[in-house]
């Protein structure tokens, strides 16, 4: 037979369902195995009514509508007596006359909230600032020893040892020991660890003085955890390369052996070191940038689009004899630098072919108009401006169009990289970045364009390092797995605090020298706690948003995705934006409030899609929300009308509830926040059911909990305890001829609390996954109410909801049951027994299922889902594809090898190697991208009881009767099967990508459209006591040749 779990709610008077529906709404939900002649009998009786196949079938339509009555009271009566609804109603209704119920005021909440999530966060800026004072204090206190020789712990090396058992140099034994706070990874609480990418020398004098001065935050990483427990992760990440984290950890390299996290590439670094940025990319792309130095060029761009996030805006222009958008619709404007834009980039940038003559002044001067036009219109950033000019040569004379555009002001900075080992126009292009506040490198190699670009950015940080403005930003959304060597519980959501870290030395203050940067991550989930699930009710949530728009948590948010049996970020995880969730506020009314940071409320009726998009709630969701003092982000905070709209109140006695709590069948919500117990260690070990009794017992007096939650447990453990007996007395009066496959019968309450009984073994469960972490979809979560409760309370009074799920790889369906208020759309009785049961109808039969919709009784519902991922063509688009063959990269760096042994002056190490462009195998297969789907999802129009109808297929005619069955959500059709009628196509649930085909005009339109932001409230573009004379200079490059060989050695290694 099949396994039927069903779900129940009282039957309330309707004085009841005004005050309790809403308000507590308590479901029963329990398993049973249906007893297989029952459903039989109801399709072999049918082909004894129907006459022969070549006859036209005529149904009695009183008979299947008798059918359908004596199937629905029958299962009617089951479901009452083995839920036990009407005992918990009768409790309800005696406890009625001490219930208080409280109206909830939306924007006192969302106020209340947002003010409790800014005191979190300001202990976090808090925190980080004490790292950046002592670290500033350090390095004025700290002599530069080029000589210097200091062990220190390395993150890669520690408790490495050699073949003779000895610890490796910079790995001697670092404790590590399970940490529950940190994700049960491997840390140590005591003391920091300091990881280097492969690119960067672990001895270089810069990096030894500067991690020796480090060693001075030890004490303040330990003491800021010591006076905020919940702090997570601590760094400071070194301008020169080295990642100083508490806790300590032992850092893994990727399964290509190399180590390319760099801090000073991550989004945090960026943009704590500088300001918001319009930057126009000028490349050269003339025959003579032919080969290797297209390549490098080509690294240079992808390496500064890297670079920029979405508070910065950009374009790029290529040049030879004419001057080219590379972007053609991007003409004359510039765009934001979100990902979309950057990746778009990094594909045409891959096309780019050199060929013609340079003539770079046109280009110059159309970047110099753009950047001009912006600024005066009060657009793009509104604070840094710089053009980046790659070349590998300029003969032009330029000082016109400087004296015109840019001098003496000199609002816009020009960088300058010139490609190649010539140094025939070093001078020309040095003049020119040197004139205009800017910074001149030379990129010989692929292996040198990290660290040149980089340059860029310490350049434009130098007015807020003079003027000693520590601003404090905050991250959007991301999911840092690398920092935490690739372990799936690290993929959590989290933002980051950051602060700069200057020289405070007066010898060096017009140079404005960035030491780096400070952070600490402050994971989403802890936000979110702040915003308690009972608060909100059955449907409500609350959300987060940046200043951008982009989301930063949002119950709907789904950043990961499957490829295999591996979950992924997904590409655009962290741009997800708000009208791409809530994408019912067609008009951006909600988005524009919350990006520009105001309080309000906004009422929307809006469509939810549950179960995994194949049903849809019909809502009316009022919307409040206020900014989050002290940082980018907006709170939102959602409550459905009815449910969320009101709060029950029950009062009962420590002692009684205490009582009824400690009963074996009773289980609180495993993510809710009953008491706090993620602070003090001794509290770790404890469930929140442990921890709330011994908060009551009075044995832990130091626990902190939730008051008003903790009397709402009490309260409806006290209501549903008698419901333990009368599942009990059931149980021990079955047997295996009565009822057969009864299997389970539970509630739940809005205070998360949950009692169950077995009617059978659990090795005799259609589904054990059920109401375990392994079925997150049917508990109760930070994120959501379980579906079959969400369901429920939507459905009319007084009947069930049943719903067919099997347990995933059982292939084993069963009939889920809940009663009350469901959401009054409708799964159906499949007709045959040979028919799969769960599978949607119009698959099986598209004839009838047409013939519904036609008819009205069911009507179709289109859906959104703007963070879909679909299958691509195979077309790779990095920027470095040359280097993807391995003849290619070999002699490029043979070339590079030669060309330094001849020239290589004096001896300095090379700081930076050919791992900065670790090369990638990709297979030639189709990829998962970001997409926008529509979906359709069929919704039972429940004001049509009964229907039947004649469908002309062909040479028969087929004839169906669909009648509603009492008291629940069931259909009974009745169809002759004798008639073939399969030249009707099936009606499929299938997702189909939105493809946005326009005119060129109307593609352009598109690309260009941008939507509302709000800028950073700083700005540091230039400071009066700047040194502009310190803009580069020829690199000196050079290298040990035995470390070089053994770079070379192990790129090689990659590449195999």
């Amino acid at each position: 037979g099949l396994s039927v779990p069903r779900t129940l709610l009282p039957n309330p008077t309707p004085r009841q369902d005004t005050m309790l529906g809403p308000l507590v709404l308590l479901l029963m939900v329990f398993a049973w195995r249906m007893v297989p002649g029952a459903i039989l009998w109801l399709f072999l009786s049918l082909s004894c009514l129907l006459p022969s196949a070549k006859s036209q079938a005529k149904i009695p339509l009183e008979t299947v509508k008798s059918w359908a009555d004596a199937f629905g009271g029958e299962i009617y009566s089951i479901m009452t007596k083995y839920s036990g609804s009407l005992l918990l109603q009768k409790k309800y209704k005696d406890v009625e006359p001490i219930l208080k119920i409280k109206e909830v005021d939306g924007l006192e909440l969302v106020k209340k909230f947002s003010e409790e999530m800014e005191s979190m966060l300001r202990r976090k800026v808090e925190a980080v600032e004490r790292l950046v004072e002592a670290a500033e204090d350090a390095d004025l206190k700290h002599e530069f020893n080029s000589s210097l020789v200091f062990d220190y712990y390395n993150s890669l090396l520690i408790n490495e040892k050699d073949e003779n058992d000895n610890y490796v140099e910079l790995g001697d034994e670092f404790i590590l020991e399970p940490n529950e706070h940190f994700n049960n990874l491997l840390v140590n609480t005591t003391y920091s660890d300091v990881q280097l990418p492969t690119n960067v020398y672990n001895k270089d004098p810069d990096i030894l003085n500067g991690v020796y001065m480090s060693e001075a935050l030890n004490p303040i990483f330990v003491d800021n955890f010591q006076r905020d427990p919940t702090l997570t992760w601590q760094y400071f990440g070194s301008s020169t390369g080295f990642f100083r984290l508490y806790p300590g950890i032992k850092w893994m390299p990727d399964e290509n052996g190399v180590i390319s996290f760099d801090c000073r590439n991550r989004g945090w670094y960026i943009q704590a070191a500088t300001s918001p940025k319009d930057i126009i990319i000028v490349v050269d792309i003339s025959g003579s940038m032919k080969g290797l130095l297209m390549t490098i060029a080509k690294h240079t761009i992808i390496t500064i689009l890297d670079t920029l996030g979405e508070n910065d805006f950009v374009n790029i222009i290529a040049y030879n004899d004419y001057v080219h958008y590379v972007e053609p619709c991007f003409k004359g404007i510039l765009v934001q630098a979100d990902r979309d834009n950057r990746e778009h980039f990094k594909q045409l940038v891959d096309e780019l072919q050199a060929k013609g003559v340079g003539t770079v002044n046109k280009a110059v001067l159309e970047s110099f108009k753009i950047l001009r036009e912006f600024r005066e219109a009060g657009q793009g950033g509104l604070c840094n401006q710089a053009i980046m000019l790659i070349t590998d040569g300029a003969v032009e004379d330029y000082e016109s169009v400087f004296e015109k555009y840019n001098w003496p002001d000199r609002k816009v900075r020009v960088f300058t990289y010139l490609i190649g080992r010539e140094v025939t126009f070093a001078q020309n292009v040095k003049w020119i970045a040197c004139n205009n506040k800017g910074y001149y490198t030379q990129i010989s190699t692929l292996a040198d364009v990290q660290e040149n670009v980089m340059e860029y950015l310490h350049v434009l940080s130098r007015p807020m390092v003079i003027n000693h403005d520590h601003d404090i930003i905050w991250t959007e959304a991301y999911m840092d797995s690398a920092l935490f060597a690739s372990q799936a519980q690290s993929l959590l959501l989290m933002t980051t605090v950051a602060m700069p870290v200057f020289s405070k030395k007066n010898e060096t203050r017009s140079h404005g020298i960035l030491l780096g940067v400070v952070g600490s991550d402050v994971p989403l989930r802890e936000l979110l706690k702040l915003a308690p699930r009972y608060k909100l009710g059955v449907h409500g949530y609350a959300f987060l948003n940046t200043n951008n728009g982009y989301i930063l948590s949002h119950p709907d948010l789904r950043p990961l995705y499957r490829e295999g049996k591996k979950l992924k970020p997904k590409p655009n995880y962290n741009s997800v934006d708000l009208s791409e969730v809530e994408w019912e506020d067609q008009d951006e009314i909600l988005r524009t409030a919350m990006i520009n940071g105001e309080t309000g409320y906004l009422a929307m009726d809006v469509k939810v899609p549950v179960d995994k998009g194949k049903r849809v709630l019909f809502l009316t969701n009022d919307y409040f929300f206020t900014d989050i003092s002290g940082t980018p982000f907006s709170l939102g905070v959602v409550l459905s009308r009815g449910h969320g709209e009101y709060i029950l109140l029950g009062n009962t006695s420590v002692e009684e509830g205490l009582h009824d709590l400690l009963q074996p069948d009773l289980t609180l919500a495993n993510e809710w926040i009953y008491c706090i117990t993620d602070i003090d260690p001794d509290h770790r070990k404890l469930s929140q059911l442990e921890a709330m009794i011994r908060f009551l017992t009075g044995e832990e007096p130091d626990l902190e909990c939730d008051e008003d939650l903790v009397q709402e447990v009490l309260f409806d453990a006290v209501v549903t305890a008698p419901m333990e007996a009368y599942w009990t007395a059931l149980a021990l009066n079955m047997s295996d001829e009565t009822e057969q496959g009864v299997e389970m019968a539970f509630l739940g309450t809005r205070a998360g609390l949950m009692r169950s009984l077995l009617y059978v073994g659990s090795e005799k469960l259609s589904n054990r996954k059920f109401l375990t972490l392994g079925e997150k979809e049917s508990i109760f979560t930070m994120d959501h109410f379980p579906l079959w409760y969400r369901r429920a309370a939507e459905h009319p009074p007084g009947s069930f909801i049943y719903s067919i799920t099997s347990e995933e790889g059982s292939g084993n369906p069963h009939l889920s049951t809940t009663a009350k208020e469901g959401d009054g759309e409708n799964k159906f009785v499949t007709h045959s027994p040979l028919l799969p049961a769960g599978k949607f109808f119009g698959e099986v039969d598209g004839s009838v299922m047409n013939q519904l919709l036609n008819m009205g009784m069911f009507r179709q519902v289109t859906m959104y889902d703007y963070q879909a991922m679909c299958k691509m063509p195979y077309h790779h688009h990095s920027g470095a594809q040359p280097l993807l063959s391995p003849i290619y990269t070999f002699l490029a760096a043979a070339k590079w090898l030669i060309t330094l042994c001849l020239s290589v002056p004096q001896s300095s190490f090379l700081t930076s190697s050919l791992f900065a462009i670790a090369a990638h195998k990709h297979k030639k297969h189709d990829m998962l991208q970001p997409c926008d789907t529509e979906y359709p999802v069929f919704v039972y129009e429940n004001t049509i009881r009964e229907t039947n109808g004649l469908i002309e297929c062909g040479d028969c005619q087929k004839m169906f009767v669909a009648q509603q069955i009492a008291n629940s959500n069931l259909l009974l059709l009745v169809t002759d099967a004798a008639c073939d009628c399969s030249i009707f196509p099936p009606v499929l649930l299938e997702a189909k990508e939105v493809k946005y085909i326009l005119l060129l005009s109307q593609r352009c339109d598109r690309m260009r459209s941008q939507k509302l932001r709000r800028r950073p409230d700083t700005c540091h573009a230039f400071h009066p006591e700047e040194n502009a004379q310190d803009c580069g200079g020829a690199a000196e490059i050079s290298a040990s040749l035995t470390l070089l060989l053994l770079a070379l050695v192990t790129f090689a290694l990659l590449l195999r």
